[in-house]
């Protein structure tokens, strides 16, 4: 026994049209557009944190390999360490509420230490330090 049946070819059509199937595939692309964005600003902060750790690490070995605190002169320094320039300079220390005419037994300095990355990046290090006033006898 054969059955006919007959196919509403309008009702039962299976599958996507065409603007469905690009719809779907600019989804997918605006998702993988925002998913490589999201990669490539991760690694460029990644890149950068290496840069700034290094330069912090060559920092810390300059200045662990500074002269002791009575040895420092006044004046610059300066030389490179793993292709990191640095410079120290020692200067008097200047300030308003400072009185160079009142006798003291501590001479203030500026300390500021100067390293520059191969890539451009700086970093300062400002500091004071108070050296002992030879002439004074407090």
């Amino acid at each position: 026994m054969w059955r006919s049946i007959e196919h509403d070819n309008d009702d039962n059509r299976g599958g996507f049209t065409l603007i469905e199937a690009l719809a779907a595939l600019a989804v997918v692309a605006v998702a993988l557009s925002a998913i490589g964005m999201l990669i490539g600003t991760n690694i460029r902060a990644t890149r950068s944190l290496d840069h700034r750790l290094t330069l912090l690490e060559t920092t810390r070995a300059i200045v662990s390999g500074l002269p002791g605190r009575n040895e420092l002169e006044l004046g610059r320094m300066s030389g490179e360490v793993a292709e990191h320039r640095w410079r120290i300079d020692v200067i008097p220390f200047s300030a308003d509420f400072v009185d160079p005419s009142k006798p003291s037994p501590w001479i203030p300095q500026s300390v500021v230490l100067r390293v520059q990355a191969p890539t451009g990046e700086i970093l300062r290090i400002d500091t004071v330090r108070l050296h002992r006033n030879q002439g004074s006898s407090q």
